[in-house]
């Protein structure tokens, strides 16, 4: 790695970092009961507006990438940054609008930061790659860390910036507003940082677009099986994320539910290390099937024994099994068994994820937290299920991809 780009990276990686708050800031019990009050609402009425996430991410996925390959990375982070900013500043103006329209505003600033998402995800995966091209796999990874790390320090901050308005209502503005600020200064800074120039080599070969690439491709039902797992594993972990705290808080009885979200965090960040030390003796695919077993045994066991000791130790599993790179490895499977339409399968994967946010978020919004418990039993009994199929096909899908060659 040329020396020169390790401020580019620490900035490409600070924008992940203040991820981890943005997207599931609005999963924790204490954001969503602040807000509820302030709009006149029910508290699972907030995870529409989390939805609202992955209905943006699902409109900005088919032209972000395009445009980042296109036009460079750094235009692509630049509105990244820049709708991120509006999405949480917006949350602070939403709240203080009360229930004249607050609801509405956070919404359409959630849809602001889904697009935000997608842009920072085809700007800075690719940059971090480019940057430590002699490991593009850890470079990855530390996206995945830095999410992480902001996600365990998450109560932390939740601590540091409650204030209490006028009229008596907590408020978690400071928080909204500071990450917000912290975006706009990563945007001044990547537009004078230096970044890997690719864009005369990527410019050089006419690639071929999303809609193009599908006209062209045979879909197996081992390649509809691999999509419909982005969408699974994506709700395993992003019903826990956002619907795990209020079960604690109502079923439970907990006052406050906020530690499992460090749990979940630290869950995730041992996974990222072990997963990786493991799939260097197992086969990637395997993994496909047991993680969302792991994930199925411990939501049953949330729902059957209700306590503070089985919350907490589902947070720490969910966040292992279920967010600890699952969703990467789906996409890497996809890349190893259908080598000729990588770039088509991955996009897919993504969309079927983002469809699953924006989708089983809406649906859990008008469920109690108990039902959105069992809906995610389901919807990971059909993970397990899916996944249990891909591996016993493998073999042969991995013997068809290399005749195709």
């Amino acid at each position: 790695m040329n020396k020169k780009y390790v401020p580019s990276a620490l900035v490409l990686y600070l924008n992940y970092f203040i991820h981890g708050v943005g997207c599931s800031v609005l999963g924790q019990a204490v954001i969503k009961e602040a807000l509820a009050a302030s709009w006149g609402v029910e508290v699972m009425a907030i995870t529409a507006i989390s939805a609202a996430l992955g209905l943006g991410r699902l409109i900005a996925l088919p032209f972000a990438g395009p445009l980042s390959d296109k036009l460079g990375r750094r235009i692509s982070v630049i509105i990244g940054s820049a709708s991120y900013a509006v999405y949480l500043i917006g949350l602070a103006f939403a709240f203080n609008a009360g229930t004249g329209g607050g609801y509405q505003i956070a919404y359409v600033c959630a849809i602001v930061g889904g697009v935000a998402n997608s842009f920072l995800d085809t700007g800075i995966y690719p940059a971090v790659a480019e940057i430590i091209y002699s490991a593009p796999s850890v470079a990855t990874m530390g996206i995945k860390f830095f999410i992480a790390i902001s996600q365990m320090l998450l109560p932390f901050f939740l601590g540091v910036a409650a204030t209490t308005t006028a009229s008596g209502m907590a408020s978690y503005n400071p928080l909204f507003l500071v990450c917000g600020a912290a975006y706009i200064v990563l945007l001044v800074l990547i537009i004078f940082f230096p970044l890997p120039d690719t864009d005369a080599s990527a410019g050089a070969e006419k690639k071929e677009g999303l809609i193009e690439s599908l006209k062209h491709t045979h879909f197996s039902i081992e390649s509809i099986s691999m999509i419909l797992i982005g969408f699974t594993c994506t709700g395993t972990f992003q019903l826990w994320l956002n619907c795990a705290q209020n079960y604690a808080s109502s079923v439970v009885g907990w006052e406050d539910p906020s530690i499992m979200q460090t749990y979940y965090s630290t869950g995730t960040m041992a996974a990222l290390i072990v997963t990786a030390l493991l799939t260097r003796k197992i086969k990637d695919v395997r993994f496909i099937l047991v993680y969302p077993v792991i994930c199925l045994a411990t939501i049953c066991a949330v729902l059957i024994v209700p306590s503070q000791a089985t919350c907490i130790a589902g947070s720490f599993l969910i966040g292992w099994a279920g967010a600890g790179g699952l969703l990467q490895i789906a996409t890497s499977v996809c890349n190893m068994i259908f080598p000729k339409i990588k770039g088509t399968v991955t996009a897919l994967v993504m969309i079927a994820s983002s469809l699953c946010n924006y989708t089983i978020l809406t649906a859990a919004a008008k469920m109690s937290p108990s039902g959105v418990m069992v809906m995610n039993i389901v919807l990971t009994g059909i993970g397990v299920a899916l996944g249990l199929f891909v591996n016993l096909r493998y073999e042969k899908m991995v013997t068809a991809a290399s005749s195709e060659n």
